[in-house]
């Protein structure tokens, strides 16, 4: 309920959600705890391209456009199905996702303040809308904030002395009751209202919304994936089956079809939902059985009470799990180890609260593949030599200064793929490498090698040719069947004959140290 009016939508709504989709993943989802409704992250991303096509709040067409959105994004998880699009899950990053839903949980975290102070604010974007919210500060309610300031108290306290405790459904349950008793709505403090009690009615999707709502119902299909994953996995135990990513689309799919015909809101796995079935002794698929029913029975049986509850207490709950987005800890061991993708989850974080949450995502997904193209752009090339004694070879470091070389020899291992983007960095570092040492023969590793691809093979084939005119010898030593099979193809092994094509390079080592021998015997 507390995530449906982050999304601007009747709290019924949430309790819609947490029925059908939860119910169809029981049945037909692969991790045995996995608790699917929606999540902070799913909420505001509907909220928006909710708002976007239905600018005038009219409640029926509000309905009609989030059961739209909810059918669209199940079909576009099936459809992800059927072309077996799984590895979509890891399409982000992880440092540029930790950025993405910090953003996220700022935005949520200020869109819920004015309910907390209840005050008013004409919504634009992040930084228009908290100064605006600094502005009417003054405009505060005292009896709004007085129940909001409750409601922390309670959950923050029991969240102390009781892990996974019942916090929020004491803070439900008992700000409705003294509702009820004062009447707080008298007294200033906005209620939830009128709920409607029963079964929702059959909501069919709009083929005109469709069009409008498509573009923002791929990022959320996406977002729903990441997360019903990532929390799956999270979650899975030793005696656990694994988590099967193309069956997980098929079960959040048909979740989501299901629950649009009841006017749900997007769904998908959640952590800090998954994480309650496991603390309190989950261990398979009835939590979500029992949770649809007691949904369900809410529906049928206590929503004339539910319209009681303070919009508040709802905000303060939203806020209370929404900080959870937020992840300084995470940050800065981001850039502890890699200082360059905790600038990618900077930028992802900015890139929601400058541009809002459905261009994060498209910023997320960019800002990830910029990422892997940088990585992968700059390999290492590194130059080996061999530890006394052994065959075991290594980069030269000062931290073996020891290690042999061979004179008129220099090995070289570059790492990862090498393709179009990268071709000419590691032409580039070959080329200052043999301006160093001088070389008269030069052996490329390619065990580190896992492919390589024509414009690269092509680099490589120049490269043999200028080498050749400055009389130095190109070798090439421990090809993985994949490479080796390019090189032929490309008639490279032609060129350099078997001699120049070793096994490995202790091989090539024997083999230019043999040679290197018989040319100065027989020049005596």
């Amino acid at each position: 309920m507390a995530y449906a009016t982050v999304a601007g939508l009747p709290v019924a709504v949430g309790l819609y959600t947490a029925f059908i989709p939860m119910l169809v993943y029981a049945l037909l989802g692969t991790s045995r705890v996995l608790s699917v409704s929606t999540s902070a992250t799913l909420a505001i991303l509907a909220g928006t391209q909710i708002a976007l096509a239905v600018p005038d709040d009219d409640p029926g067409r509000l309905i009609t456009a989030t059961a739209t959105l909810t059918a669209l994004v199940g079909a576009l998880l099936l459809l992800a199905r059927v072309l077996r699009l799984g590895f979509l899950a890891n399409f982000i990053s992880s440092p540029v996702l930790t950025g993405f839903k910090a953003g996220v949980g700022l935005v949520i975290v200020l869109d819920q303040v004015p309910k907390l102070l209840g005050i008013h604010i004409t919504k634009q974007d992040f930084f228009s809308d908290l100064l605006s919210i600094v502005s009417h500060v003054p405009e505060s309610s005292l009896i709004t904030l007085a129940v909001a300031a409750a409601a922390f108290l309670i959950l923050i306290g029991m969240g102390r002395l009781w892990a996974h405790s019942p916090a929020p459904l004491l803070v439900v349950g008992g700000s409705i009751a003294v509702s009820w008793y004062v009447g707080l709505q008298a007294l200033g403090a906005s209620t939830v209202g009128v709920i409607p009690q029963g079964l929702p009615t059959l909501t069919l999707p709009d083929m005109d919304l469709a069009k409008q709502l498509l573009p923002g119902a791929l990022g959320i299909a996406l977002m729903s994936f990441t997360e019903t994953i990532a929390a799956g996995r999270a979650f899975v135990r030793q005696d656990d089956p694994a988590i099967d990513a193309n069956r997980e689309l098929i079960a959040t799919g048909l979740g989501n079809l299901g629950g649009a015909l009841l006017g749900s809101m997007p769904a998908g796995g959640g952590t800090s939902q998954t994480a309650v079935v496991r603390a309190t002794g989950g261990k398979s698929q009835v939590a979500s059985l029992v949770t649809a029913a007691v949904a369900l029975a809410t529906m049928l049986l206590l929503a004339e009470l539910l319209g009681f509850l303070p919009h508040a207490t709802l905000a303060a709950i939203v806020i209370f799990y929404s900080v959870g987005l937020i992840q300084p800890r995470e940050f800065l061991a981001i850039r502890k180890v890699r200082p360059m993708e905790f600038h990618w989850a900077l930028v992802a974080a900015l890139g929601v609260l400058l541009f809002g949450t459905l261009q994060g995502i498209a910023i997320a997904i960019i800002v990830s593949l910029i990422s892997l193209a940088y990585q992968t752009a700059r390999p290492h090339v590194y130059v080996l030599g061999r530890k006394p004694g052994t065959k075991v070879l290594r980069p030269l470091s000062e931290e073996h200064p020891n290690d042999e070389t061979f004179e008129g020899l220099l090995i070289v291992r570059p790492a990862g793929r090498i393709y179009f983007l990268n071709a000419d960095y590691i032409k580039e570092q070959v080329i200052a490498l043999e301006t160093q040492y001088r070389p008269h023969v030069v052996v490329w590793d390619m065990s580190a090698v896992n492919d390589i691809e024509y414009s690269a093979l092509q680099a490589l084939i120049e490269g043999e040719k200028h080498l050749g005119e400055l009389g130095v010898s190109l070798w090439l030593a421990g090809l993985n069947p994949s490479v080796l099979e390019m090189v032929r193809r490309a008639g490279l092994d032609q060129t350099l004959g078997q001699e120049r094509m070793q096994i490995d390079v202790n091989t090539a080592i024997e083999r230019y140290l043999t040679r290197d021998s018989t040319q100065v015997k027989a020049a005596h």
